[in-house]
């Protein structure tokens, strides 16, 4: 099984060809697969595959005593990492075995996080203006409506509170997915339809959004954008597992700093 996932369907997938949905059974059977490929370590907040960490990039500022929601919260390293820091975090993820390996870790490290399983922009359980941060990585790359999940965060965040994200950079659809040419171009640019990627026995539908569609989604949802970064991969550090040279000429992930305006 190639780490970084098989690409199927580079351009607009036919009628007639079923559309796998990325449902949480899709995450419950890639979730091994993936955690051991990932090996994220859990002492510092990663924002995807073989990228710069929070000690570089410096988003998120201090943790301590801060309420933190972390969406699609995967096997739980980053929400332990931040635990650890002194944060009050409460993940949510839609898979339950990666929330059984978030609760382990957990249990392990001895910090308490508070773990649901659900839907991204179902945060009915939060009250409005009672988070000090929201936090997702390489999750909203899997959220087709990411309008909704925006609205819902702005609800329950603080008034100037941060939403920071990663997720796959659009111009990654182009050339990433385990090909052997680098600078080969399979897809569009402007095309805006899912891209269904194999992994193992599950299928995820990923939906590439656009920098327009991110930003304007943004200032329609009330957030002021304050810091956008395209990182390159660190130089001299060992690959993850979901390595993809394609990443030394494309960014692969794009990350996004955004505070919440008016209430």
């Amino acid at each position: 099984m190639p780490a970084a996932g098989v690409l199927r369907g580079v351009g607009p997938l036919r009628q007639d060809d079923p559309v796998p949905i990325d449902t949480a059974d899709s995450w419950d059977r890639y979730a091994a697969a993936y955690q051991e490929a990932a090996r994220w370590p859990a002492t510092v907040v990663h924002y995807g595959p073989d990228l710069p960490t929070e000690d570089d990039l410096r988003l998120l500022g201090d943790l301590k005593a801060k309420r933190v929601l972390d969406l699609g919260c995967g096997g739980g390293q980053n929400a332990v990492v931040m635990a650890r820091a002194g944060a009050t975090v409460i993940g949510v993820d839609l898979s339950v075995e990666q929330l059984a390996h978030a609760r382990e870790l957990a249990a392990e490290r001895e910090v308490r996080v508070e773990l649901r399983q659900g839907d991204l922009a179902d945060l009915a359980y939060l009250r409005a203006d009672s988070i000090d941060l929201a936090f997702a990585a390489d999750a909203f790359g899997y959220v087709e409506d990411l309008g909704r999940v925006f609205r819902q965060v702005h609800r329950v965040l603080k008034v100037g509170a941060p939403l920071v994200f990663s997720l796959p950079h659009p111009s990654w659809y182009l050339v990433g997915g385990g090909t052997a040419d680098p600078l080969t171009v399979r897809r569009s640019y402007f095309d805006r339809s899912a891209v269904v990627r194999s992994v193992g026995d599950a299928q995820l539908t990923e939906y590439p959004h656009h920098l327009a569609e991110l930003l304007t989604g943004l200032v329609r949802a009330s957030y002021r954008v304050d810091q956008v970064v395209e990182p390159e991969p660190p130089v001299g550090v060992p690959r993850s597992g979901l390595w993809d040279e394609a990443a030394t000429r494309v960014p692969r992930m794009l990350i996004v700093r955004a505070r919440k305006e008016g209430s």
